[in-house]
């Protein structure tokens, strides 16, 4: 699947912002390298995603921190898993 830029939010402003999104690809594939490149100008290096993942007709909900590696200026989007369920 692909990034839903509407169900990406930024929850906090600070130097380092704080962003959640939902959706419903598997966690896996929410942390390849690319997965956010349409959204590269709302995120800087170091930012925090929470993502929330729900797959299946009874959802398994799965949630995860990343950390942005690169973005601003980068030609992919590339993050790390900070956090795991």
């Amino acid at each position: 699947m692909a990034l839903n830029p509407a169900k990406f939010a930024t929850l906090d402003g600070g130097v380092q912002q704080l962003h959640i999104y939902n959706t419903t690809d598997v966690f896996a594939t929410c942390y390849g390298s690319g997965y956010f490149n349409d959204i590269t100008n709302r995120l800087k290096q170091w930012d925090m995603i929470l993502v929330v993942a729900k797959t299946g007709s009874a959802p398994a909900i799965e949630a995860n921190i990343l950390i942005v590696t690169s973005a601003t200026g980068a030609a992919v989007v590339t993050t790390f898993v900070a956090m795991s369920t």
